[in-house]
């Protein structure tokens, strides 16, 4: 049985995990896990998700219940989860990662830090969304440099980050098939007269409305044809079971930094 650590588990990303984990065959809730101050500390995390009472007060701190799971499960904050990363490798922990927003000097200290412990980190742990990155790479190096690539990304009003990790990540995929520098090419909003578009921008929008789960849109526009990929979400749960998914995984895996693509064995 894998005992799972749940971070922000007064949360609602934090929350559906939990409740995930709760009706998951081969993976329990070791403990729980908010910030300092938090007003569900010391609270049953089961009678808090109506799942039951469990026994098991949502803790301060992950210092304070590291050595009672196998592996933490974090979507809180790109800050928080450097922090956790640290303590889960120091700890010898597996950990799974789906938080977004990292700058690039948190990037290259993840990368130095996931390969001594055993560590998943994804933009988006959906399995669709997993496959559409599969097809994205595959799609793009057939199609090769005859179209117009456009990403847009739709999410809700309470999203801080902008691009999404998943936009960006889909952006990163497209940008390596066709050996462009992302950097130099993205170009991320349009107004006024900015000239006819370029051959090699990769444009990546965004939309920021209502409760929107997730939405993705591809669009390679060629002459006379078009092909649109689209993934819609429509609750977090399919980003808590695929955690979930991966949680089970990686706890059995030599240590090394892993994504969703070996969690569903789609890397060649």
């Amino acid at each position: 049985m894998v005992k799972a650590i749940i971070m922000g588990a007064g949360g609602k990303m934090g929350g559906r995990i939990a409740s995930i984990v709760n009706s998951t065959d081969g993976i329990e809730i070791a403990a729980a896990v908010e910030k300092a101050g938090h007003p569900l500390i010391g609270q049953d995390v089961g009678e808090t998700l109506g799942l039951g009472k469990r026994g098991i007060p949502i803790a301060a701190g992950l210092e304070t219940v590291i050595g009672k799971g196998d592996v933490v499960i974090d979507f809180t904050h790109h800050d928080a989860s450097m922090e956790h990363l640290r303590i889960a490798a120091e700890n010898s922990k597996a950990i799974v990662i789906g938080t977004t927003g990292f700058t690039a000097e948190q990037t290259a200290k993840i990368r130095q830090i996931a390969p001594t412990t055993r560590c998943v980190l994804a933009p988006n742990m959906s399995v669709g969304v997993n496959v559409m990155f599969k097809v994205l790479e595959d799609v793009t190096k057939i199609i090769g440099e005859d179209f117009d690539i456009e990403i847009i990304e739709a999410h809700h009003n309470l999203k801080k980050d902008a691009p999404s990790g998943t936009a960006m990540r889909m952006a990163q995929i497209i940008a390596a098939a066709l050996k462009r520098d992302l950097d130099k090419e993205a170009v991320y909003e349009r107004k006024g007269m900015i000239g006819a578009r370029t051959k090699t921008e990769i444009g990546i929008q965004t939309v920021r409305a209502g409760d929107i789960v997730g939405e993705h849109w591809v669009i390679y526009g060629g002459l006379g044809e078009r092909l649109e990929f689209i993934h819609r979400a429509h609750s977090r749960d399919n980003f808590a079971k695929g955690a979930v998914r991966a949680a089970k995984w990686v706890v059995g895996q030599p240590n090394g930094l892993y994504d969703m693509q070996d969690v569903l064995g789609l890397k060649k």
